[in-house]
């Protein structure tokens, strides 16, 4: 199930960058319209995240996968924080591949150790 899981983080976070580089900025941070727009589209990307960051928490202390437990929730910081720059477009380039290299390299880890324990 965590495998499956981020799996999927890893393909939002790709869609994701996608939408950052391809995407220009909205026109007001401040539309209603765009918002909810935001609000339906990234709702279901905080739903997995947290789910993955319930099941990573636990296969780090049943001892599954070779993380800390910081990694994990510092992936779910910045999971979350890209779902929002991919769409408000706010923050340097640099400063979102750093976050986007960031969740890969944990997600990553957690692929490799379980693919080799099955």
């Amino acid at each position: 199930m965590l495998l499956n899981l981020t799996d999927k983080v890893q393909q939002a976070r790709l869609q994701l960058k996608e939408r950052y580089l391809k995407s220009d900025k909205p026109d007001s941070k401040r539309d209603r319209t765009f918002f909810n727009m935001v609000k339906n589209e990234t709702d279901p990307l905080f739903e997995l995240i947290e789910k993955w960051e319930e099941l990573a928490l636990k296969a780090v202390k049943d001892r599954e996968v070779s993380v800390h437990p910081q990694q994990v929730q510092s992936t779910r910081e910045n999971f979350e924080l890209i779902i929002l720059h991919s769409y408000y477009i706010d923050i340097k380039q640099k400063r979102y591949m750093e976050l986007h290299q960031a969740i890969d390299y944990v997600c990553q880890m957690i692929i490799d150790t379980l693919t080799k324990k099955y």
